[in-house]
């Protein structure tokens, strides 16, 4: 364990943005009047998962683009664009034009891999060259080259009335070091440390060494150490964490027994790895926040860090989410040492 803790110095939330298939618009109403919540409450930063053919939020860079006109300080970010569902150049396009329209506040986070059910949507979405598709890091290369200024190109110049630029435009400085990487292996931990881009951590890790020790904690802090070993930052360089976290100080009995319900279903799963890819759940932490603060104080990766995005659980009502963000604001923040509107 870590003998001096880093103070938490940027408080953040997460949500998926779920909405009724019947009326998306709704859902994603409340997803934009959760953000503005945030930034009323002092949040440093709010994140939006990312969900294909699913009830979620499947255009995350869109949603944000309407958050960023909506908001004025809250940053902003993407946890995690999944790059096997993109065009890396399509996506530095979209990603500099929202971060100028935010002031600069975008935080875009990626992962790769193929993309979830592939054989059941790789003719759709990729028809003619699904098998020539990479979907290793060299697609998070790409991305990162455009955003950060490289050619994307040898032609330039003047064509009748029309000018063109060899880089991707608009270009929008400082970009390409808000670029996060959602990783949970160490593999990916220090792939991302050493080009130069920050780490996301979530409430799943692989747990790579089939001998154990399962400790989600202890494989957490070896990734966090990995990234920043090679990261050209060293231990100044970005790590957030992710748990889901859900406080209890405010809640109705009605709210406490239901998140209490819907932790102890969650739990089994952190037990031990789960499935081929051996995926290792940190459970969920539920009750008053001086008892969460209490346990993350004692979790070995959080020491570590000191920036979070607290995940919300995925299918509470709106009205949850806005005890559970206050709590987490007036009442955890502190407790963790960040004060109040920090």
């Amino acid at each position: 364990m870590s003998p001096t803790p880093r103070p938490l110095r940027k408080l953040g939330f997460l949500t998926i943005g779920l909405f009724d298939g019947a009326d998306p618009r709704r859902g994603h109403e409340s997803t934009l009047e959760i953000i503005e919540l945030g930034e009323r409450l002092g949040f440093d930063s709010a994140w939006v998962r990312h969900r294909h053919l699913q009830y979620g939020i499947s255009s995350p860079v869109a949603v944000l683009s309407a958050a960023s006109q909506r908001t004025s300080r809250i940053e902003l970010g993407t946890a995690v664009i999944p790059l096997g569902w993109e065009n890396p150049l399509r996506l530095a396009e979209d990603l500099a034009t929202v971060d100028l329209l935010s002031g600069g506040r975008l935080n875009p986070g990626v992962s790769v891999g193929p993309p979830m059910h592939f054989d059941q949507v790789k003719d759709t979405l990729y028809p003619d060259t699904a098998d020539a598709e990479d979907f290793g890091y060299a697609r998070v290369e790409r991305l990162l080259d455009f955003v950060r200024g490289k050619p994307a190109t040898d032609f330039s110049g003047v064509e009748g009335f029309e000018v063109f630029s060899d880089r991707v435009q608009p270009q929008s400085p400082g970009l390409g070091r808000r670029m996060w990487y959602g990783g949970g292996s160490l593999r990916s931990a220090r792939w991302a440390g050493e080009h130069g881009m920050n780490l996301l951590t979530s409430s799943v890790v692989k747990a790579e060494d089939p001998d154990g020790p399962h400790d989600f904690a202890e494989i957490q802090l070896s990734h966090i150490r990995a990234f920043r070993a090679v990261h050209p930052d060293g231990e100044a360089a970005r790590v957030s964490q992710g748990l889901v976290v859900i406080p209890t100080d405010s809640a109705s009995s009605e709210q406490r027994a239901r998140y209490e319900e819907y932790a102890a279903r969650r739990l089994p799963r952190t037990a031990s790895p789960q499935g081929p890819a051996r995926l290792l759940f940190a459970p969920d932490l539920v009750g008053t926040s001086d008892e969460i603060a209490e346990r993350l104080h004692a979790h070995a990766a959080f020491r570590e860090v000191d920036e979070v995005a607290f995940a919300l659980p995925f299918t509470f009502e709106h009205e949850d989410y806005v005890q559970i963000l206050t709590d987490m604001a007036t009442k955890l923040g502190p407790a963790l040492g960040r004060p109040q509107g920090a």
